[in-house]
């Protein structure tokens, strides 16, 4: 078989269509043409649509025609079904019919226009190269050529043969052709200049000549690139660049974002962009452009700079900074291990184990050894307290000798209980009885069990014990047992876990023989129940304050290392300290040799013992307060109320002082003291307090008025209101209510006429004291300049002044003095 081929050009304005779209046209008879669209170069199609601005060329495709001069006669009922997979429409007449292809746009440079040929009749004018074709309409080759062939036979004329080596060879120059690079040629051109431009305005950013050139080329084809060209203010520009930017703000319709705008109201910015355009203009470029970064149309344009270092430099600082980083962290963590593992080992430390393992959990213990001597206490530095001392003196008989008490069937007590009020000496009586005894001694206070941790205070239990244990016969000091021992509550778990232990220990299932343990406490109504009861703690000592007899011991106790004067006499300052305990007067001798201290005494004088407990019981002069005469006047003749009423009524207190200077929180006060110490007080020593107490508040009235009396004597009557409720609703001494002792929660009736019943008291003591006081007001005037006077009255000195009155009569040699006119020895 003869293959003749030829090739057609088409000049044809198709839009660019991808390579492998080839379209295959096949005649009826001898004749098939495929239909080669030529595409445009890959790295122009993958360009981005916004920077193809140099428009489209004429484009050209190219038709291979094939003629079949053997196939003339032949059946082609089947033609039709060998077209290519990727064929989009079938030719099936003879003819050469409608091309199927999808709509393009076309765009030339300026001008965009459009030519659309599918679903039309594609028109074209096939030039034959290879002479005298004819394709007719149902036909593939001409009816002469045909004839030829049937005269020829099989033969292949040389005109047909020499046409084909044509056809070859043309269909190759036509290959090249198909590249179409000569249609780039213009466009290729207009790309490297506008390169140019953009290379010579970046090296030159200084130079607006290049600048406008560069805005005057990039205005024909992208005018967005001028503008944001032009407000990168990165390059000076003159009034040509800036002609352009106005030109590119029209073409792009952005002029209008500085128009105002009546629906919004905004006003218009152009006048303040054509003020900066002018800067721009004369070459400013520090002037900002529009308040750039204000909003994402006008962006503020930030550029990163790397620091100009080297790689090895760079390498080094990383380094470095990672080791001193590294460095740094494992400082912190080995300190914060080093003090977290001492406060761990302070509190016992978590997974210690053995007694004595911590310092913490360790007990103490006594050690008379490294004590110094005068530091080792003994029953004899025990003064005040021999009911207590006595028991004390039994237990350390015991422990010295327990075959004397266990002969007969005794056993050891497990514990003792010393309460009493603050300062009686307990914690002295744990110290006599360590430097008593010939066994060890272990001591604790009560705030050391318990620390942040759960369980620590019960673990400090058990190390107590089992130290113990170990040493027994022993001794076991809890001092100020209440703060691990009170009554339990259901919000304090953590302590009820000591205590539980404690009890344990105490008398639990194991028995600990030998082991004594004493404890102090001055709230014994506030300890469990179960760690009061017998089998724990079997003797409860009270101990009390001192009474007479052991104050002057104690006071002999404190002075015997001390130079005292011959005007010393110690049995009656213990008299006239009752209510002092050991404490107290301990603090008393200080204050006093203090005091011989600052003054340069060699002894210590009556004078300053009397300054001490002055001081105790009254409180600290304040010398250097500025009182007016009107308010000392005020409050001389208030604390002669008080001093008169006392002096006058049976069953008051004898008046230590009476003084106007202030002292503590008061202007003024008459401090009395009992003349023996008092284990019970009687309604008339009762009814008596509180005539005392109404006697400033009388006389302020007396004196100045109704209208005149003032606050000073407020805690005055607060105390007696206390008093008259204490009488009615404790001690039953009220003929209305009767000898009852009313709870704490009285019913709303009961609560009425206890109220009722302090204030009948109230009233009758104003009315008792009003008529003593009118009575002896010559006395009460006496007594208050005497006050104004001197300031600071003694017993002596008051009873001096107000026994003449208290008779009934001047005595003769006082009768012609004035009142206030008193000279005091």
């Amino acid at each position: 078989m003869t293959t003749l081929q030829g090739s057609l050009l088409l000049n044809l304005s198709l839009s660019p269509t991808p390579s492998s779209k080839v379209k295959r046209f096949q005649f009826s008879r001898c004749a098939s043409f495929t239909y080669f669209p030529l595409s445009l170069p890959n790295s122009y199609l993958s360009a981005p649509q916004s920077s193809r601005n140099f428009g489209f060329g004429p484009r050209t495709s190219l038709v291979s025609c094939t003629l079949h001069p053997d196939n003339a006669n032949a059946n082609l009922n089947q033609e039709s079904d060998l077209v290519d997979s990727h064929l989009s429409s079938e030719v099936k007449d003879s003819s050469l019919k409608e091309f199927s292809a999808e709509n393009s746009s076309v765009s030339n440079v300026g001008k965009p226009e459009t030519d659309e040929f599918g679903g039309e009749k594609l028109e074209f004018e096939v030039k034959s190269k290879f002479g005298k074709v004819g394709l007719e309409k149902g036909d593939g080759k001409s009816e002469k050529e045909v004839e030829a062939e049937g005269k020829s036979g099989t033969g292949i004329p040389l005109v047909v043969f020499l046409m084909g080596l044509w056809a070859t060879a043309k269909g190759r120059f036509e290959k090249v052709l198909a590249s179409n690079w000569f249609s780039w040629w213009p466009f290729w051109l207009q790309e490297k200049r506008l390169e140019l431009l953009i290379a010579e305005a970046d090296a030159n950013p200084k130079d607006p000549v290049k600048q406008s050139a560069l805005l005057a080329e990039l205005n024909k084809h992208s005018p967005k690139s001028v503008i944001k060209r032009f407000e990168q203010r990165d390059h000076s520009v003159d009034s040509k660049g800036v002609a352009e930017y106005l030109r590119a703000l029209v073409v792009t319709d952005t002029i209008a974002e500085y128009l105002p705008d009546e629906e919004s109201g905004k006003p218009s910015s152009l006048p303040s962009l054509l003020q900066e355009l002018k800067q721009r203009a004369l070459g400013n470029m520090d002037e900002p452009f529009l308040n750039p970064g204000i909003n994402e149309k006008q962006p503020l344009h930030v550029v990163m700079v790397e620091p100009k270092v080297s790689n090895k430099s760079r390498f080094a600082q990383e380094l470095i900074s990672t080791i001193l980083f590294t460095v740094a962290v494992g400082l912190v963590w080995f300190m914060g291990a080093a003090a977290l593992q001492k406060y761990i080992g302070s509190l016992g430390g978590i997974g210690t184990s053995g007694v004595g393992s911590s310092s913490s959990y360790a007990p103490k213990e006594l050690n008379k050894e490294v004590i110094p001597e005068k530091n080792v206490k003994t029953f004899k530095d025990v003064k005040g307290c021999d009911d207590a001392k006595q028991e004390l003196e039994e237990v350390v008989e015991y422990l010295k000798n327990p075959t004397k008490f266990t002969r007969l069937g005794g056993k050891l007590p497990k514990g003792i209980l010393l309460t009493g009020a603050p300062g009686t000496g307990k914690t002295l009586l744990a110290k006599a009885i360590a430097g008593e005894a010939g066994v060890p001694f272990f001591y604790r206070a009560g705030s050391e069990f318990e620390e942040m941790f759960v369980g620590v205070g019960a673990r400090r239990v058990r190390s107590l014990f089992q130290a113990a244990k170990k040493k027994a016969p022993c001794i076991i000091f809890i001092d100020e047992i209440d703060a691990v021992g009170s009554t339990r509550k259901q919000w304090e778990g953590h302590t009820k876990k000591t205590l539980h232990q404690l009890l344990v220990e105490m008398d639990g299932f194991e028995q600990n023989e030998g082991i004594i343990l004493m404890a102090a406490t001055n709230l014994p109504d506030i300890l469990d129940p179960a760690l009061t009861r017998p089998g724990r703690f079997d003797r409860h000592i009270v101990v009390p304050n001192p009474d007479v007899r052991g104050r002057q011991e104690i006071l002999e106790l404190y002075l015997q290392d001390k130079p005292l004067g011959d005007d010393v006499d110690v049995k009656a300052i213990a008299r006239g300290t009752p209510g002092f305990n050991g404490a107290d007067l301990a603090n008393l001798v200080n204050i006093a040799a203090i005091k011989a201290a600052v003054e340069g005494a060699e002894k210590l004088t009556a004078t300053q013992l009397e300054f001490a407990k002055d001081r105790i019981v009254m409180g600290t002069e304040r010398k250097t307060m500025f009182i007016s005469e009107d308010s000392k006047k005020l409050t001389a003749y208030h604390e002669s109320g008080h001093a008169i009423v006392a002096f006058n009524t049976e069953g008051a207190h004898p008046i230590h002082k009476a003084t106007i200077m202030p002292r503590g929180s008061a202007l003024g006060m008459v401090t009395q003291l009992p003349s023996n110490d008092e284990t019970s007080i009687s309604k008339r020593q009762l009814l008596a307090r509180l005539d005392v107490c109404m006697g400033g508040r009388v006389a302020e009235e007396i004196i100045f008025g109704q209208d005149h009396i003032t606050t000073g004597a407020s805690s005055d009557l607060h105390t007696a209101s206390e008093l008259a409720h204490y009488m009615v609703s404790s001690c039953g001494m009220s003929d209305t209510i009767g000898p009852v002792h009313i709870k704490d929660r009285p019913s709303p009736e009961m609560q009425s006429r206890i109220d009722a019943e302090v204030v009948k008291l109230l009233r009758e003591a104003y009315d008792r004291v009003k008529a003593l006081l009118k009575k002896h007001e010559k006395a009460l005037h006496a007594l208050a300049n005497a006050l104004l006077e001197y300031e600071t009255l003694s017993a002596e000195d008051i009873k001096r002044i107000l026994l003449p009155y208290r008779e009934g009569r001047l005595p003769e040699e006082q009768e012609d003095q004035q009142e206030g006119d008193l000279v005091l020895v």
